[in-house]
């Protein structure tokens, strides 16, 4: 299973419809996760590294990301985290 991350330009936001989407936030941290439904996030602010079977994945400020259902997973906050998100 393959986490997406992307740069999106402003226009891909708006038509995403970005901002109008539930906010998450979590200080720095580490747990287990568990997706049991996919879901894409665009990362506001902070910085995680996701441990996952096929290895680790950093994830920044700035990055949008797509997490595949079915996806184990340990978040490893380094850096508060503030995101937007929808789950499909």
């Amino acid at each position: 299973m393959e986490i997406i991350i992307q740069k999106l330009t402003d226009q891909d936001k708006i038509s995403k419809q970005i901002d109008s989407w539930p906010i998450w936030e979590k200080e720095v941290s580490r747990f287990d996760w568990y997706y049991d439904s996919t879901e894409h996030c665009y990362i506001l602010k902070g910085k995680v590294i996701v441990e996952t079977n096929n290895g680790n994945i950093e994830i920044n400020a700035g990055d949008y990301v797509t997490f595949p259902k079915g996806l184990k997973c340990i978040w490893d906050i380094k850096e508060d985290i503030r995101k937007h998100y929808k789950f499909e």
